[in-house]
């Protein structure tokens, strides 16, 4: 197993015995092995949603926990192929992309319909697939910041995708479209019986300010994942949060003074709990996603976000630069750390 602590390095001690005491940890609905039967079995979620949930969760490493470590490739297009595999150029060819998240033992494999149709016959009942429906395709010039649907959700239902993934950039001015379009294709998903799962980003240049990068705040990131669970999305992936007060800082919206001086401190993990609490307290689970690459320091960045992540209450990690742009024995590695701080019983719920 992994050394955590060793990996956690001089933040050991304050990741590691942190007690959360703005939202309690009885107060929410925490993974585990009975989550569908025990969350979502209230929802109006059907059988299939609800099998293939638990498919998601009887697979990989991480089987019978009731937590999740998801690959997910659509760098290609999200941040060219070139710029994404030409470091690892094995990762071109999409069987590699499957064989590395069947090797690293994880859950999911998430990618674009490109991806996974070209390899769905030879891999769709070998592990558990993701089909990401919409991108921000970057070849248009000058650049434009906005979520292009690639696919159709029966694409996704007829190649044995067992969940549906997409992307809203809430805060942008074309959210409010992106938002009707993923709500319809989520509940289009849901009637072939398949998992949703929203990446809750945020995109304004005014999120930016003083010198500090409110994409990442507690406050707004808490917003747009409490906006993902409202469309149904039973999964919410969401970049670790490295700050707070977004709203006071840009001064607009609606925010309260107690999300500020009760229900959340400076410490990572109750920044992370106030997400965790915008997931209708854990009714939608909640991932965080792994970040890009950054040579090596990838380990230790990707064992602490997963600590924080299952000390906060949340549900899994989402790592994929991290991982596919290293070779793959060492993208396995990768991988099987972040899994082993959800395997671990001495990381415990703060």
């Amino acid at each position: 197993m992994t050394d955590i602590a060793k990996l956690l390095g001089d933040e050991a001690d304050n990741l590691l015995s942190h007690t959360c005491k703005g939202f309690k940890k009885d107060d929410l609905y925490l993974p585990g092995p009975d989550f569908v039967d025990r969350v979502m079995a209230d929802s109006d979620r059907t059988p299939h949603v609800l099998r293939n949930m638990q498919t998601l969760f009887n697979h990989g490493r991480l089987a019978g926990t009731g937590y999740l470590g998801l690959l997910p490739v659509d760098q290609g297009i999200e941040h060219s192929a070139g710029a994404s595999f030409a470091p690892n150029p094995m990762y071109f060819d999409p069987k590699n992309i499957v064989e590395l998240a069947i090797e690293g033992g994880c859950n999911c494999v998430a990618s674009t319909l490109g991806v996974l149709s070209s390899v769905a016959r030879r891999y769709a009942h070998k592990i558990p697939m993701m089909l990401k429906l919409n991108h921000n395709e970057t070849l248009t010039y000058p650049a434009i910041y906005d979520q292009t649907l690639f696919a159709q959700v029966e694409q996704a239902h007829n190649m044995g995708c067992i969940a549906v993934g997409a992307t809203i950039y809430y805060g942008s001015p074309e959210s409010r479209r992106q938002i009707m379009e993923i709500s319809e294709a989520f509940e289009r998903a849901h009637e072939l019986g398949m998992v949703t799962v929203l990446w809750s980003y945020l995109r304004n240049p005014d999120f930016k300010k003083d010198g500090k990068d409110y994409h990442v705040a507690s406050d707004l990131t808490g917003q747009a994942i409490h906006l993902a669970a409202t469309i149904k999305a039973d999964i919410v992936k969401q970049k670790l949060p490295e700050n707070n007060g977004g709203y006071k800082a840009i001064g607009f919206g609606h925010t309260h003074d107690k999300v500020y001086d009760e229900l959340t401190s400076d410490h990572p993990i109750d920044l992370a709990r106030y997400q965790v609490a915008n997931c209708y307290m854990g009714r939608a689970g909640l991932i965080n996603s792994g970040g890009g690459s950054k040579g090596h320091s990838d380990l230790g960045e990707a064992v602490r976000t997963a600590v924080i992540n299952k000390r906060a209450g949340g549900m899994g990690l989402i790592s994929g630069r991290k991982a596919f742009q290293k070779p793959m024995k060492e993208g396995v590695e990768l991988l099987n750390a972040i899994q082993d701080v959800y395997l671990s019983k001495d990381i415990t719920i703060a």
